[in-house]
């Protein structure tokens, strides 16, 4: 039997081409958003694939914060990553893999930008990236930035095949 691995990271561009949660991801219950050096949004949710994917959706309706600030940073947010954590891994042990306490403990350690429970000194959000209030101009839909999502990945694939061919 092989082990429940304890994290997952993947650009978001690599996310946003899986359409079903994958069996081996099912345990994973914490995410965070986040880029090389800022974590935007650590959550929690039974799936947190399924949660990830309603910010996304929901970004468009105005009902998520993170949603909306993928989509007003839109190409630049195809480098944001997605980390998925698991409560039980052996990291949660302090907190005795208590799933609330986990995330509590994720947020104190990093101070995302829009987490304001539990998180008395949010981090500033870096001056390069739109706040989530301003006005969407790109992409129109999920849909397209799914589209897109899968370019930027060929183009990924193609540039690091053409660094390694003799």
């Amino acid at each position: 039997m092989n082990p429940i691995p304890p994290s997952l990271i993947l650009p978001l561009r690599r996310f946003l081409v899986v359409e079903n949660c994958p069996a081996e991801w099912q345990h994973f219950d914490l995410y965070l958003f986040r880029d090389e050096e800022t974590v935007f949004y650590i959550g929690q949710s039974h799936t947190a694939f399924n949660r990830v994917w309603s910010h996304i959706y929901d970004g468009w309706k105005g009902r998520s914060l993170i949603g909306r600030f993928v989509l007003m940073n839109w190409p630049r947010a195809l480098h944001f990553t997605v980390e998925f954590c698991y409560s039980q891994a052996e990291r949660f042990e302090p907190v005795e893999y208590n799933l609330n306490r986990a995330e509590q403990m994720l947020i104190a350690r990093h101070t995302p930008c829009f987490n304001d429970t539990h998180n008395p000194h949010p981090a500033p959000l870096p001056t390069h990236y739109n706040p989530p209030t301003v006005r969407v101009r790109h992409p129109r839909n999920p849909r397209a930035m799914i589209r897109e999502a899968g370019q930027a990945n060929q183009r990924a694939e193609q540039s690091s095949a053409t660094l390694w061919e003799p």
